[in-house]
């Protein structure tokens, strides 16, 4: 389980974050929604350990993380996968590269294993025999699945994704929603979606959270989300663009 324990971030004497408390359950999908300035990317950040909090604890599989040494940070993170927003794939890299890189950094094994492994996480995001291809003979979407396929590739617990619809067209969205969900399914991970995309976070979340200006206004399952009265949250629901068949399924 992650825990965040009255957390808050400051910068130059401003809250970017306010005395967060959130629990995110073992095995689940978490959508963290929020505007542009809400905060949302500033609390991934603290999640991975690239920021620390100036207030509050952060609790990963019960151990604090909040104090650790950059070294002892790095342990952690051996069990975090990371899909980024615009995918970072290594450009001088073939794909097969890029899926092996965490491999060959931290896992030390023989090469003939790393590339079973990458042929294996290409082919659970549907892209079996693509390894020689570089990355910029590849679609957005396709760039997404190689960047998923690298975050599994060392097996984490939890995988982290930063705006994955960022700069995809809504049916290559669609598909990369269904592939989420599919991962967290067939592995079993703990899943946190940092996105501003209101239709994409009830499409693979089991619960949403919201931030705004700073702070988490309502944590809640995607049904009862849609029931909260708050404005702010209704405002954020206004921005849903889906065909009636699609919102009458979300209310379902």
């Amino acid at each position: 389980m992650i825990k965040l324990s009255h957390v808050s971030k400051i910068y130059d004497g401003e809250y970017a974050l306010r005395d967060i408390n959130l629990e995110i359950r073992d095995g689940e999908t978490l959508a963290i929604i929020g505007g542009s300035g809400s905060g949302k990317s500033t609390l991934l950040q603290l999640l991975v350990g690239l920021i620390r909090p100036d207030e509050g604890e952060i609790y990963i599989g019960g151990q604090e993380i909040t104090h650790l040494s950059e070294k002892e940070m790095d342990k952690v993170r051996l069990n975090m996968g990371m899909v980024f927003q615009y995918s970072a794939l290594f450009d001088s890299m073939s794909v097969g590269e890029n899926v092996a890189f965490g491999l060959r950094e931290h896992r030390h094994l023989p090469e003939a294993e790393i590339q079973r492994i990458v042929r294996q996480k290409l082919d659970l995001v549907g892209l079996p025999g693509v390894e020689a291809k570089m990355p910029g003979e590849l679609s957005g979407g396709m760039k997404k699945r190689v960047s998923l396929a690298r975050a599994i590739a060392i097996e984490p617990e939890i995988i982290f994704y930063d705006e994955p619809s960022s700069g995809l067209d809504p049916l290559t969205t669609t598909k990369i929603d269904e592939l989420i969900v599919d991962m967290q399914k067939k592995l079993g991970v703990t899943s946190v979606v940092v996105t501003h995309d209101m239709a994409s976070a009830c499409r693979i979340a089991d619960r949403i959270a919201m931030v705004y200006e700073g702070e988490l206004i309502a944590v809640d399952t995607v049904k009862k989300f849609q029931q909260i009265e708050d404005e702010r949250v209704q405002a954020f629901f206004r921005t849903l663009h889906t065909d009636k068949g699609e919102k009458e399924e979300l209310r379902a």
